[in-house]
């Protein structure tokens, strides 16, 4: 017996999914047990508001939230690279990357 339930996904199911993606991205950023788990936590955050645009604009019909993903995934990536970096130098100096280090760092 094949039964095959046919659902629409609306803007509704991809609203509540970035919402619970930012959800576990905002837990991950306060509970920041290291870099890296911070990092992450900020990188998820930035996708799910990804989703959203991405949402609202198949929604819309417009192509105006494509475009601003592209400068999201652009700020992404150098967060990214300067956040890897800090912490590349945190463990230069300190041989362990904890965020509690990061306030020894001097410019």
């Amino acid at each position: 017996m094949n039964i095959s339930i046919i659902t629409d996904i609306t803007l509704a199911h991809y609203l509540i999914l970035a919402a619970v993606l930012f959800v576990i991205g905002m837990a991950g950023v306060l509970l920041r047990r290291n870099v890296i788990v911070l990092l992450m936590s900020i990188e998820l955050m930035l996708n799910s508001v990804n989703l959203t645009f991405i949402a609202f604009s198949k929604y819309l019909g417009l192509l105006d939230g494509h475009i601003m993903v592209f400068f999201v995934m652009t700020i992404a990536a150098a967060e990214a690279a300067v956040g890897l970096a800090l912490a590349v130098s945190i463990f230069k100096r300190f041989k362990e990357v904890n965020i509690r280090f990061f306030e020894h760092l001097k410019g």
